[in-house]
């Protein structure tokens, strides 16, 4: 069990406020695409519609952005959550800020005349999501827009893998957190990110993270090894805890026998030993959408490490919101979802 020093539960997310537009299509319409399967391509507004002209499916909307969906997983948990990012002065915009705040999620939006961010993911069969993203209004959030105050009330802060596209914001982020006291938490989030910003991406880790979250995928490009063991070990170096997602079957958790919300303490090979927790997934039934599936997870996982729960149990949070949201399309788990994962917290 960890033992923890916070001022209280708050996590607060800075990430790209996005709309999610999902639409189920055969492998060969991703071929016709050009598009490898999985991860995500950064577009333009007007190649989202081309690409949407070509399908016959009417696409599903819902909020989105990998961040956010985490926040908003956290708030359903009954946690105490904000939302750092920037959006279009739209119609889309709006909708999206008016329903966060419904949720009771602090919002600190900045807006722009530049249409709200969309991302338009493509299900093939086997429920993997291919994305395609223009992020319009959220690449006009900059580092002088983030304060130390943003922070000052969080336990954790949490950052989505594509800030690091951003080079600039990304530092002033995790440097006004770091200065608010704030544990900070970084989702990878694509393999694409990790292989776009891998000179930076480790000293980055090594200076300020202290919570690190991978997929199998983003875990290889990062780590080169295909092993999950040793690209396990290779993710825990320089940080307290060290997350490796593998699909259905659950989840490795290694961790530093120290207290990661207390302090983060320089990694000195064999000064601290590294424990590994195995979580295993439910898998009773097929996914139908794996969209949202690591954002659910990481809700999970950080709402019990911010409220005071084990590792272990933490994971098992995790490993629930992560199926339910696999059993719908989209980011959103239905209330009746919740409900069975909130018995988990009891």
């Amino acid at each position: 069990m960890l033992e923890k020093s916070i001022k209280s539960s708050k996590i607060i997310g800075v990430g790209s406020a996005l709309i999610d537009l999902l639409i189920n299509e055969n492998d060969s319409f991703l071929v016709q695409l050009g598009k490898k399967k999985g991860g995500m391509t950064l577009v333009t507004d007007s190649d989202i519609e081309e690409i949407l002209k070509k399908t016959r499916n009417k696409p599903l909307v819902v909020p989105g952005g990998a961040t956010c969906n985490t926040i908003i997983g956290i708030a359903k948990l009954g946690g105490k959550a904000g939302f750092i990012g920037k959006r279009g002065d739209d119609f889309y915009g709006a909708s999206y800020e008016e329903n966060l705040k419904k949720l009771n999620v602090k919002t600190l939006f900045l807006t722009s005349p530049t249409p709200t961010g969309k991302v338009l993911s493509i299900i093939t069969p086997d429920a993997q999501r291919s994305m395609f993203t223009y992020l319009g209004a959220s690449t006009e959030l900059e580092s002088e827009h983030i304060t130390q105050e943003m922070f000052m009330d969080s336990t954790i802060a949490l950052m989505e893998g594509y800030l690091l596209f951003k080079p600039e914001l990304m530092l002033a982020c995790l440097k006004k957190a770091k200065a608010a006291g704030s544990v900070i938490a970084l989702d990878l989030a694509s393999f694409e990110v990790v292989e776009a910003s891998k000179t930076t991406l480790k000293d980055i880790i090594t200076e300020y993270v202290d919570i690190l979250i991978a997929n199998e995928d983003e875990a290889r490009s990062y780590t080169g090894f295909s092993d999950e063991h040793k690209a396990l070990d290779s993710l825990s170096e320089n940080v307290q805890i060290a997350v490796l997602k593998v699909g259905p079957r659950g989840s490795y958790i290694s961790y530093k026998n120290t207290n990661c919300i207390k302090s983060k303490r320089a990694a000195t090979k064999g000064e601290i030993p590294y424990e590994v927790v195995r979580i295993y997934a439910k898998t009773d039934q097929s996914p139908k959408d794996t969209t949202g599936a690591g954002d659910l997870w990481a809700a999970g996982f950080l709402y019990g490490i911010a409220n005071g729960y084990s590792l272990e149990k933490s994971g098992e949070i995790a490993s629930a919101c992560g199926y339910e949201v696999c059993q719908v399309v989209g980011a959103q788990i239905p209330e009746e979802g919740w409900q069975r994962i909130r018995r988990l917290l009891t």
